[in-house]
């Protein structure tokens, strides 16, 4: 087979340790799984199942990373997360069983046209423009010696002033309930990762700002905001 034009390169995030790089399959991220966060929004959590949207591998980027304020918005949000990785197939996985598919974890953002986001909400109609944004979907290197803990802090700071801040506690649906839930509905392969939503704080960031955060025993994260193309 002849490909008409060359295929997009794999995006691929690094291990923290140097020994060699992940490649992204697909991302899914939870939706409302921080209470606080859900409230702020002007919603509330759905405790009967964790729900889902989707971004696309080509518009990741890596941990600081200087990318261009997006088009298309005057209310540009940073959303800061834990991201799991998956490394071996999940398939109608039970809970306990879970943890079994973990490569390893990550700090990331979630960055989000919010004025887009909203559009979609009042008239019905998918997120995407609000939330699969070229360069909106930041990784930091992953850590394969890490284990989650209710303690672990979660943070974002924009310019040095803290934004977020919270515990892993704070979660609704933890790392395993996610990944059993969603291996009910995919068949979870390596490659894939899960970005397991956004405690409260979030808010609006322009051209020139810089974004940090981390997470208790995770590498930090970074990203600078240049101006519009």
């Amino acid at each position: 087979m002849t490909l008409v034009f060359a295929a997009a390169p794999t995006f691929t995030v690094p291990l923290a340790d140097g020994s060699g790089e992940f490649p992204v399959r697909r991302i899914f991220c939870v939706g409302r799984n921080y209470v606080a966060h859900a409230v702020e929004m002007g919603g509330e959590v759905d405790r009967e199942a964790p729900w889902y949207f989707t971004k696309t591998p080509v518009n990741g980027v890596r941990s600081g990373a200087v990318v261009p304020f997006p088009q298309g918005t005057e209310n540009y949000h940073h959303e800061m997360e834990l991201a799991v990785y998956i490394g071996a197939e999940a398939f109608q996985t039970p809970v306990d069983q879970a943890h079994l598919a973990v490569f390893g974890f990550s700090c990331a953002l979630d960055m989000t046209r919010r004025d887009r986001q909203q559009d979609g909400k009042d008239h019905r109609r998918p997120w995407d423009l609000g939330k699969d944004v070229e360069n909106g979907s930041v990784l930091a290197p992953i850590s394969r010696e890490w284990n989650v803990t209710d303690t672990a802090r979660i943070h974002l700071e924009v310019n040095g002033e803290t934004r977020q801040d919270a515990t892993l506690a704070e979660l609704v649906w933890t790392v395993d309930e996610v990944i059993s839930h969603l291996s009910h509905y995919y068949r979870l392969q390596p490659g894939d990762v899960i970005m397991t939503g956004t405690p409260a704080g979030v808010g609006a960031v322009v051209a020139g700002d810089k974004i940090t955060g981390g997470i208790d025993g995770l590498p930090p994260i970074a990203l600078t905001l240049s101006d519009p193309e």
